[in-house]
């Protein structure tokens, strides 16, 4: 007769026979554990009148009322507001301002009346309390517990009633009835599921706060991503102000809306227009720059690319890249080499975005290229110019996704000219637009790097 297998991996579900430190399946290392015995039969039990099943056409939204948290930002992440009984994992890098910004949102919920209930298990009070008096969060409706034990969470949820509870973090809350360590994989499974079994029986909901692996995805188990309603990813730059919301899961809107937010001394503020962090304060156009509108969930920003092309004293030429893909620069740079007559290959080429903001998408190809060239030619490009659209290997200019709502965004900004996919072809925009910076704006007397034709 075959074994009945005894270990389980929390992750996948895989089993085996005997113990093994990686999952076979999935190969998560540590999430194999030892299975339960057999179960005894569940029997039906009766359903009371007021959790018996209604026809969902009998249902009407007013059953799920939002209510605001005061922080404009975060109430267009999170769908237009926060639903009662709703749990949202907030996750993302150590000291970007995860907990400071839970904090703000807790302190405007108190602020408006509502009894809020903030549990740290990292911070002692009176480091919360400080923070709470630099960022301006002292209120009476605010209620702060310094625990880690989940059997006095719960009951500091039943005692104090509250309205809104944050957990900060999930992963250093511990079940007395678990084996493991706090942060484990069965422990975080157990603790976020009780937590959320109690946010949805008192119809209040629970922000928690997940940390993060290396790569960037929440640590923990799979299922905790499964178990809650919202994943929310708050990231930045550490180096600079600015700070996004996205949701990567929303049970209640959309996952492709994006929060804007800037850290300061006082705490952490919404930006409610962004358009002008990304741009540089010069008034006349320099050579090496170009403006691309990106798509930030739904909102269209502008955003400067500034490039730097200098003959190289190595033999191998350096190509830097800040705020932009190196394997998209590389391309960029194939391509005007291939179809615009541009031989780089002997010079150092340098491409950056301004404050801090990455782009990824292959929209901003047309402007990394326009930069390059401008700074190449040393041609500053027309004032209040935009370049829009991706560049494929042969050559050709595309549309890039929402074009029109980029094009309307850069009108609205004053950017007069727009180069998009109407150009056709890299040979053609290239050399159109910088004659069109030079007849405009170009001085005599420039410096021009040797081997870049004179177009």
């Amino acid at each position: 007769m075959a074994k009945a297998p005894a270990f389980r991996c929390s992750e996948c579900g895989w089993t085996t026979l005997k113990w093994v430190g990686r999952c076979g399946e999935c190969q998560q290392w540590g999430t194999v554990e030892e299975a339960g015995g057999a179960t005894a039969r569940v029997a039906a039990s009766s359903v009371p009148a007021a959790r018996a099943a209604r026809p969902i056409t009998e249902l009407t939204a007013a059953d799920a009322p939002r209510w605001a948290t005061g922080i404009g930002e975060f109430d267009r992440v999170l769908g237009g507001g926060i639903v009662p009984g709703a749990v949202v994992l907030c996750s993302g890098e150590p000291g970007v301002g995860k907990s400071t910004l839970l904090l703000a949102v807790a302190a405007t919920a108190a602020r408006a009346g509502r009894r809020v209930l903030y549990v740290s298990g990292e911070e002692s009070l009176a480091q919360v309390r400080l923070r709470a008096e630099r960022t301006g969060a002292l209120e009476p409706e605010l209620y702060l517990a310094s625990e880690t034990d989940l059997g006095t969470i719960l009951g500091q949820i039943r005692d104090a009633a509250p309205e809104l509870v944050i957990v900060d973090s999930v992963q250093t809350v511990a079940s007395a009835d678990n084996d493991g360590l706090a942060g484990g994989p069965s422990q975080v499974r157990d603790v976020a599921s009780a937590l959320t079994r109690a946010a949805k029986e008192a119809d209040v909901p629970l922000l928690l706060v997940g940390h993060v692996t290396k790569d960037g995805s929440v640590a923990g188990p799979r299922v905790l991503e499964h178990l809650v309603d919202v994943v929310a990813h708050f990231d930045g730059d550490r180096q600079t102000a600015l700070r996004f919301v996205r949701t990567s899961k929303n049970r209640f809107g959309p996952t492709d809306e994006v929060g804007c937010f800037e850290m300061t001394g006082d705490g952490i503020v919404e930006v409610t227009d962004p358009s002008g962090l990304f741009l540089s304060r010069s008034s006349t156009p320099l050579p090496g720059t170009c403006v691309t509108v990106a798509l930030e969930g739904r909102r269209a920003i502008p955003v400067e690319v500034q490039a730097l092309v200098v003959r190289s004293s190595t033999a191998q030429p350096r190509r830097v890249v800040n705020g932009v893909d190196s394997s998209r620069v590389a391309m960029v740079l194939a391509v005007l080499e291939r179809h615009a007559s541009m031989p780089l290959g002997s010079e150092d080429v340098y491409v950056s975005t301004v404050g801090g903001i990455r782009l990824t998408e292959p929209g901003a190809d047309l402007a990394i290229a326009l930069a390059i060239a401008s700074a190449a030619r040393n041609v500053a490009l027309p004032p209040r110019l935009a370049a829009i659209g991706e560049i494929s290997l042969a050559g050709e200019i595309r549309a890039a996704s929402a074009a029109k709502r980029r094009a309307t965004e850069a009108k609205r900004l004053g950017y007069a000219r727009v180069v998009d996919e109407s150009a056709a072809l890299v040979r053609n925009a290239v050399p159109e637009t910088i004659r069109a910076g030079r007849q405009e704006s170009a001085p005599a007397g420039r410096r021009e790097p040797a081997g870049v034709p004179n177009f």
